[in-house]
């Protein structure tokens, strides 16, 4: 069959697995034409391996470091009824082109939440890197998290506190300007976000890694936040996604000490706002988003995912004899999109930016052609005509 993009909204529903090898290929080849990553780990395990920061972590530590990797993904295979996710093809074309190169590269399908998935990499590792790991890169988007044993969930809820906020969202499916007014999260919604995106879970993991003595001297752990300027603010920092990035910041500081006794660390590390399949549901953050986008293109700043973890391994956690830390202890990967002048300038563009001419004056085309992307389509070089034998993918 021919595949081709199915978007519902914000959400695609169809993925093409050239194009998502394709993605791979491009991200591999960057690193490789990028400062090596020195004294980087060997043994990482990647909780949430298969897109964004977590595949572009796995890719630049493979192909920088020479790390062997296991991870960890939930995704929707391919079968008569649908093509599948895209992180399944970038988890099975990553372990080709891994294992091509000497690699190895260990994928783990499950709900990373569960206590049988843990189970099950506390026995990759004894299998595959001798009992013992040397990173763990925590990269799980998820919207929902079980509680265990009772079949019920706790379901995160993209909402401000306090106050009614409203906010433009860009749909994709039809290239509208959608205007919303999200009401405040109950209590009861905004801890289950901080259940669901918190850091409650990564402290389970480091736990079972140190009780399964799993973890090598010099073991080093992160996750990922956001944080994002004034601007974003009242849907983001001050809402539900906020308190459960601020849960995430305190679980590093006692992981960190937990891992002191292994000469480790833990530090969440703040990344800059990019297309993803989760921002892209954020009402507001889409108008800040292609504003940022045109800034920074401009500017020669801008980053994706790949480029982003390129620097953070060879220039931050592994550059040089102390990680750099803000006086809160967190990685600042998102220095470049808060420098004032660049803020200033994207403040002009969003008191301009309009219904009309939103097109125009923002980076609209980028920020869909990376939402495309990240599905494996509008990449150079793929047949998009060419017919694929989705049969072999569902074998």
């Amino acid at each position: 069959m021919i595949i081709k993009p199915v978007i519902d909204g914000v959400v695609a529903r169809s993925a093409h697995p050239l194009g998502c090898e394709q993605a791979v290929l491009n991200q591999i080849e960057y690193v490789k034409a990028s400062q090596p990553i020195t004294n980087g780990p060997k043994r990482v395990l990647i909780i949430g391996g298969s897109s964004g920061f977590g595949l572009a972590s796995r890719i630049a530590l493979t192909f920088g470091a020479q790390a062997d990797t296991i991870s960890v993904s939930f995704e929707k295979k391919p079968s008569e009824k649908g093509t599948g996710s895209a992180g399944f093809y970038n988890d099975y074309y990553f372990k080709r082109h891994a294992k091509r190169a000497g690699r190895v590269a260990v994928n783990i399908h499950g709900d990373a939440f569960s206590q049988q998935i843990k189970d099950d990499v506390v026995e990759a590792i004894e299998t595959y890197f001798e009992g013992e790991v040397d990173l763990v890169i925590y990269s799980v988007a998820s919207g929902m998290r079980p509680k265990a044993e009772s079949g019920q969930f706790w379901r995160s809820a993209i909402k401000p506190i306090g106050q009614p906020v409203s906010g433009t969202t860009l749909v994709l499916e039809n290239d509208q300007w959608h205007n919303s007014t999200l009401e405040p999260a109950t209590e009861e919604e905004a801890e289950a976000t901080r259940k669901v995106m918190g850091g409650e879970d990564w402290e389970a993991w480091i736990d079972a890694l140190i009780n399964s003595e799993s973890v090598a001297k010099g073991c080093k752990t992160i996750a990922f936040s956001y944080i994002g300027p004034e601007i974003t603010h009242p849907i983001y920092l001050d809402g539900t996604l906020g308190r459960a990035k601020i849960d995430l910041h305190q679980t590093s500081h006692a992981l960190n000490l937990k891992l002191a006794n292994f000469d480790g660390g833990a530090y969440a590390t703040v990344c800059k706002a990019l297309v993803t399949k989760a921002s892209v549901f954020i009402p507001g953050l889409t108008p800040y988003i292609i504003a940022l986008y045109k800034v920074m293109k401009e500017k020669g700043t801008h980053e994706g995912c790949i480029e982003q973890m390129q620097r953070l391994f060879s220039s931050k956690l592994y550059g040089g004899e102390q990680v750099p830390v803000d006086g809160e202890r967190l990685i600042r990967m998102d220095d470049w999109e808060l420098d004032p002048e660049t803020q200033a300038r994207v403040k002009q563009l969003l008191d301009e930016i309009n219904s009309d001419n939103f097109m125009q004056l923002g980076d609209y085309q980028g920020f869909k052609h990376e939402f495309l992307n990240l599905n494996g389509f509008d990449i150079d070089g793929v047949d998009y005509s060419s017919k694929i034998d989705t049969d072999k993918f569902i074998k």
